[in-house]
């Protein structure tokens, strides 16, 4: 896998393009739950593909090479990442999991975008895993998309990189009291340990898309809310870019 000091890049990856769509890239037809369990009982699907559904699971949008930093991260050895993408492509071709790429005038996206499908719900229920996913999930448009993309960037910088990291939610839930709303930090958060003192961040990612200057002024509102009514643990609001980061 190419480092990510080797990668250069002036604008992020997953910022918002003029006129760019979603475009599915998976497979069409229908599976059965006894041909999925028949690979499996033949071990075609193994430990290491439940490994990959969980983490789709967890972060809802990610790329191939998402995946394997955090399955490199969690020491699951997969290989390469051509390894990595042909194990994606059984879980695609057996629609446990679903794939999409972006397309614009500038050309098609370079990365692919993973997320669950009905039968990845199904396996994971199976093992007892929490998985809220639903169809209209995979409707979600491409900002929605592009911001969980640089948000999982964020988290994976911290992991890799920070001597102080200690954990990271994806999709942390907050509710601004007075308001009564749960809302969610866009881009997830991380906890940062030192000794034994810890510190936890909340990131919100901003995508240029129609209207996101309203949004982002209703967010602070959310994010003021929760913070002049939080009792207990210690949150900062801290600005950051992903322009630099790789896939």
């Amino acid at each position: 896998m190419v480092e990510d000091k080797e990668i250069k890049a002036t604008i992020s990856p997953f910022a918002i393009r003029e006129g760019e769509i979603k475009v599915f890239d998976g497979k069409d037809g229908y599976v059965s739950m006894n041909q999925i369990i028949h690979r499996i009982n033949i071990g075609h699907i193994t430990d290491i593909h439940f490994a990959i559904i969980e983490l789709v699971n967890e972060f809802e949008f990610i790329t191939s090479r998402q995946l394997l930093q955090m399955l490199e991260w969690k020491n699951i050895d997969v290989g390469t990442q051509d390894k990595l993408n042909n194990k994606l492509e059984q879980l695609v071709k057996t629609k446990i999991l679903t794939r999409y790429y972006f397309d614009s005038e500038d050309g098609k996206g370079i990365y692919r975008i993973y997320c669950l499908e009905k039968m990845g719900k199904y396996l994971l229920n199976s093992r007892g895993i929490d998985c809220k996913w639903q169809p209209t999930d995979n409707t979600k448009p491409v900002p929605m998309i592009k911001k969980r993309l640089a948000g999982n960037q964020t988290l994976i910088a911290y992991l890799r990189k920070v001597k102080a990291f200690d954990s990271y939610t994806p999709k942390p839930s907050i509710t601004a009291k007075q308001a009564g709303k749960a809302f969610k930090a866009s881009g997830g958060s991380v906890k940062l340990t030192k000794n034994k003192k810890s510190i936890e961040f909340l990131f919100e990612v901003i995508r240029r898309e129609p209207d996101w200057e309203k949004k982002l002024v209703e967010k602070m509102r959310l994010y003021k809310d929760f913070y002049e009514n939080f009792r207990g643990r210690r949150f900062w609001l801290y600005e950051h870019t992903t322009a630099n980061f790789s896939l």
